[in-house]
């Protein structure tokens, strides 16, 4: 049996980690496969799409600057990588090559791992309303949460978002959401703010509930600003690691026929890699 080959598609892409995710799982799982790194630039990126059958692609990951891009160069799409506007993993099926977008999957796995009474929220804050922000949105909707706001710097942008999603979601500015932070179950920073050489979460919880639920994106550094604070309140927290890895879950079983565990050695090594501080 030939081996299974699939890819990431970036420009640029050796910053990417998926490469270690999947070989992990193909390690694992003793599977004949190969998962690559392949930098592909923007003019390139037609041809690369329609020549993935002809080069033994069974399909792959894409990333920045193509996730919006490869949109409208596919037959078919989930109903993800609609609502959300973006595709970050492609794949065939009855001779059609797909597209979906797994980030909201991800999210929502990492959550039922670390904090799985999260389901129970009715109302969540989701602070950002860039792409990450429309997959978390997404992913709140599908499971069933009543009422979601989006905080946003610019106002406009936030209530673009909120009008997309329907009247589920709302949208409110950083200097008004303070009164709100005691109606929320779910305190979602989909922001870079916290990451590594950002500023600091400006916003102070102190108004949140204590039995809330706090969870950040961002997972360098794995315990953000925005999750400390939160754990001061003694809140319950989730980091944004588990999402990087539970997004990955569902191409590789598109791809590879075997469903991968995310485990706590997955979850080591990508700490190790990456040289985060615990």
């Amino acid at each position: 049996m030939a081996d299974i080959r699939a890819f990431v598609c970036g420009d640029p892409i050796k910053h990417s980690r998926s490469p270690l995710i999947h070989g992990y799982w193909l390690k694992r799982y003793k599977i004949n496969g190969s998962y690559e790194a392949v930098q592909v630039s923007a003019e390139n990126l037609p041809i690369f799409i329609e020549s993935l059958h002809e080069n033994g692609w069974a399909g792959g990951n894409f990333t920045i600057p193509h996730k919006q891009s490869v949109f409208d160069q596919l037959e078919d799409l989930d109903d993800a990588a609609r609502a959300i506007g973006a595709v970050n993993t492609v794949w065939s099926e009855s001779g059609k090559l797909y597209g979906g977008n797994t980030d909201a999957y991800g999210f929502a796995a990492n959550l039922d791992a670390q904090v799985p009474m999260w389901r129970d929220a009715e109302t969540a804050i989701v602070f950002g309303a860039g792409g990450a922000a429309r997959a978390v949105i997404f992913a709140l909707l599908k499971a069933g949460v009543a009422k979601i706001i989006v905080v946003n710097r610019t106002i406009e942008r936030a209530e673009d978002m909120a009008q997309s999603f329907g009247k589920t979601v709302t949208a409110m500015t950083w200097q008004d959401i303070t009164s709100k932070l005691q109606d929320a179950d779910l305190l979602i920073n989909t922001t870079s703010l916290g990451m590594d050489g950002q500023p600091d979460f400006p916003l102070d919880l102190a108004g949140a509930r204590a039995d809330a639920i706090a969870s950040d994106i961002v997972y360098v550094p794995l315990e953000t600003p925005f999750l400390l604070m939160a754990k001061k309140r003694g809140l319950q927290t989730s980091d944004g690691l588990g999402m990087l890895l539970h997004q990955a879950t569902p191409g590789f079983e598109k791809w590879f026929g075997q469903k991968p565990e995310v485990d706590d050695a997955l979850r080591q090594v990508i700490i190790d890699d990456l040289g985060i501080r615990l």
